[in-house]
């Protein structure tokens, strides 16, 4: 079986057209590859597009501020790939002078950029004879091949590296990579996979065995982390009457860095009201709960990422006189027009487009 001969001739009969696949500009392969971490096609290539228009080269987005970025990746989750790409640009301009390395071996010293990302675009953009090992990779050669090592380990990862390597070819290593890719979302599907019309249907070994599910095989997964955020929308008015209200703005190396949301009260389980409103939280703040004036239910909201779950609640409180005074030696008092232009969480973004502000 002449595997990659055939995989390259099926992905030139029915590979996906995507704007990226028309150029061999690292740049625009690059974003794209950003983008589309942990992030669907129909969704990513949207993003890409318009991320190319506000920035469409290097030194648009090296000369950006980062909460532009961020503000163009809000929606993506994974804000750290925009953090990233951004500190890569700039110093692809400072010290490559606009041009990105053009080797798999020098790409992966940008931030952001592990050996996936760049065997993409060696692969793509420069013609590097290296594969780009990802989950869809991982399964159609599983599959296929009927490799039983995990993917998850180390001596597994180099056992599909090393299968990968010796199957890519030399003249075209960029569609050997994304022929995989589109075969793997395609046809070698991670559930209902389409064996019955798969161009290796009979020498596909885990078919053989009836063990298609099997593959790829994974240790066992540890159980991700809860969180339980309450968050606290502090609205006011201005000398004009007008709405304004708190944010908060993310630092440290948490989730949604740099990020602006509501002042948050995070705690380790679910709290009763009773509860939250005893919290030692209002009196570091020098906040009296008692004199406040909630409004409505707290709505709650459910957030999934990938290694944590969030349950949050949103309490909306009217403030005023003392407590105004008080809340902004803590937070930034921002306007709904101003707050739209922030980054802000996916998050914070569901909860804040049902609110009222008249």
């Amino acid at each position: 079986m002449d595997f990659t001969s055939r995989l390259i001739h099926w992905y030139d009969l029915n590979g996906r057209s995507l704007p990226w696949r028309d150029t061999r500009d690292p740049y625009h392969i690059w974003i794209s590859e950003i983008i589309l971490q942990q992030t669907r096609m129909d969704q990513g290539l949207s993003y890409y597009l318009r991320f190319l228009e506000a920035f469409p080269d290097v030194f648009s987005l090296a000369s950006a501020r980062e909460e532009q970025v961020l503000r163009l990746w809000q929606g993506l989750g994974y804000y750290s790939r925009a953090r990233n790409l951004h500190q890569a640009a700039r110093k692809v301009v400072e010290q490559h002078g606009g041009e990105l390395p053009a080797h798999s071996t020098e790409l992966v010293r940008l931030k952001g950029i592990g050996p996936y990302t760049a065997a993409a675009i060696a692969s793509m953009a420069y013609g590097e004879a290296i594969p780009a090992v990802d989950g869809n990779v991982y399964r159609v050669l599983s599959r296929i091949f009927a490799v039983d090592y995990s993917i998850d380990t180390s001596r597994g990862k180099k056992v599909f590296y090393d299968l990968a390597t010796n199957l890519v070819p030399d003249d075209r290593p960029g569609a050997f990579n994304q022929a995989l890719m589109d075969f793997g979302s395609m046809v070698c599907k991670p559930a209902n996979p389409l064996c019955q019309s798969c161009i290796f249907h009979h020498e596909c070994l885990a078919r053989q065995r009836g063990s298609v599910k099997k593959y790829p095989l994974r240790n066992r997964k540890t159980p991700g982390r809860e969180r339980y955020f309450n968050y606290f929308l502090f609205r006011a008015r201005d000398h004009e009457g007008l709405p304004v209200f708190f944010v908060h703005h993310r630092t440290g190396n948490d989730i949604w860095k740099n990020m602006y949301e509501f002042p948050l009260l995070e705690s380790d389980h679910l709290l009763p009201e009773s509860a939250l409103l005893n919290h030692t939280w209002w009196e570091e703040l020098g906040v009296e709960p008692g004199g406040l004036v909630f409004s409505g239910s707290a709505v709650h909201l459910k957030h999934q990422l990938t290694h944590q779950t969030i349950y949050a609640r949103f309490y909306q409180v009217e403030v005023n006189g003392g407590s105004l005074v008080i809340l902004q030696k803590h937070f930034q008092l921002t306007r709904p027009d101003l707050f739209e232009e922030l980054p802000k969480p996916r998050l914070v973004e569901r909860f804040y487009r049902v609110v009222n502000f008249c």
